[in-house]
């Protein structure tokens, strides 16, 4: 078994990692950033596969903007969750 072959066992052993991790965590903040280092671990995959337009893709989309946009997201969770406690406290 060669080097190359153990660094690809150990990308696929990410991948594996990751994505477990992601689906099984309670934390929404954690699963992103989870999600997002298994976007950069597919994104090497793809580029050891002599595909760099995809690994290309994969880190601006699957790390870029997709990541900025669930921040968001998460934030503004945030921020309603905050609201409606606010609310619920003041009827009360």
């Amino acid at each position: 078994m060669t080097g190359t072959d153990l660094f690809l066992l150990l990308l696929l052993g990410l991948l594996l990692v990751c994505g477990l991790s992601a689906v099984l965590t309670k934390n929404l903040l954690v699963c992103l950033i989870i999600f997002m280092a298994y976007s950069v671990v597919m994104s090497v995959v793809w580029a050891l596969l002599q595909a760099p337009d995809l690994a290309i893709t994969e880190a601006a989309v699957g790390v870029g903007i997709s990541g900025i946009l669930l921040f968001v997201t998460l934030k503004k969770l945030q921020t309603l969750r905050k609201k409606a406690e606010d609310e619920k406290d003041q009827s009360v």
